[in-house]
């Protein structure tokens, strides 16, 4: 199905009189296939979680949870973030209105890292890359999904919400308004258009800039550049992946182009998912959102987790 982006690529690549071979060539062919690729898939994906997200809602979640054990808990908040499309700096309210609807401090954390870190958009742009992309999604969901549900046991077994900056009060559900079956599926249809193409719109920027510069290191940088700094022979390429990754602010939708380039170039399936999870996960935009709810400790303490869990998955990924 996703070879008639290729077939257009190829056609426009060859209208424009370039050819495939050389560096210029591979350059526009890869930024025409994966753009349109990626809008595309972008906005049917999002229209249809969109669906599902409209019903949700933290004291739903806080429901549904009554009388479930902690663990069923720590794997629903991994599923909900996956299926919302939030940036790691947009996962951070309603993070909050999971506590302050009472839903466990373990169960809000799992929340708040899967979320940004496990990205349905990713997921769906991963699989593009064909078989391989099956065998990249499935190690990338599933070492998301670990590191999200350890953090939550650990942060219950330890008790780190003592380390909270603020004390998030408790609040009821509200009721809201019955409409027809008819009126609230028409309402559903029009809310997921209207977030799909206004989710499109605010992504536009960064998968441009994400396509431009994974276009210029898909057409002219050497294999051999990346081999030598990031290969699996160079022991420092892990901790350097998610070191870098903290300054920069980056939708997961462009930082995929980058990822995918850098998967082509012979760089190991690790140290590329820690520059990605880096990326989505620790940037500075959410470390100073997170500075209005953690302490300083508490706030050290998350960092921390996250940026050994992200070496130590880089480290197994690239031994296996």
């Amino acid at each position: 199905m996703l070879d008639i982006f290729t077939w257009f690529s190829d056609w426009a690549t060859a209208k424009m009189g370039l050819d495939i071979t050389t560096h210029l060539g591979q350059a526009v062919h890869f930024f025409i296939e994966d753009s349109l690729k990626i809008f595309v898939l972008i906005y049917v994906l999002i229209f249809f979680i969109s669906l599902f997200r409209a019903q949700l809602s933290p004291e739903k979640v806080r429901d549904y949870l009554s009388g479930k054990s902690r663990w069923s808990g720590y794997f629903l908040a991994v599923f909900l973030g996956v299926v919302t499309p939030f940036c790691s700096c947009s996962s951070i309210p309603l993070f909050m209105g999971f506590l302050a609807a009472g839903v466990p401090f373990g169960v809000s954390m799992a929340f708040l890292i899967s979320s940004p870190l496990i990205s349905e958009i990713a997921a769906f742009m991963l699989l593009s890359m064909g078989s391989y992309g099956v065998y990249i999604v499935t190690i990338y969901i599933i070492s998301g999904t670990m590191i999200s549900v350890l953090a939550g046991y650990l942060a219950d077994k330890f008790n780190i919400e003592k380390y909270l900056a603020l004390n998030i009060p408790k609040t009821t559900p509200s009721v809201c308004g019955c409409k027809s079956v008819k009126e609230k599926a028409v309402a559903l249809v029009k809310y997921a258009n209207s977030f799909a193409w206004d989710t499109v719109k605010s992504l536009a920027i960064y998968i441009l800039i994400g396509l431009v510069v994974g276009a210029f290191m898909h057409g002219y940088i050497p294999q051999e550049f990346f081999v030598k700094y990031m290969g699996a022979d160079n022991i420092w390429a892990v901790p350097f992946a998610a070191f870098v990754g903290i300054p920069i602010y980056a939708s997961q939708a462009g930082i995929v182009p980058l990822v995918q380039v850098l998967l082509m170039k012979g760089v190991p399936i690790g140290t590329a998912l820690v520059a990605f999870m880096s990326i989505a996960t620790i940037s500075l935009p959410e470390i100073m959102m997170l500075k209005k709810v953690f302490t300083y400790k508490l706030l050290m303490i998350f960092i921390g987790y996250l940026f050994v869990a992200f070496m130590a998955t880089g480290y197994l990924l690239n031994l296996l």
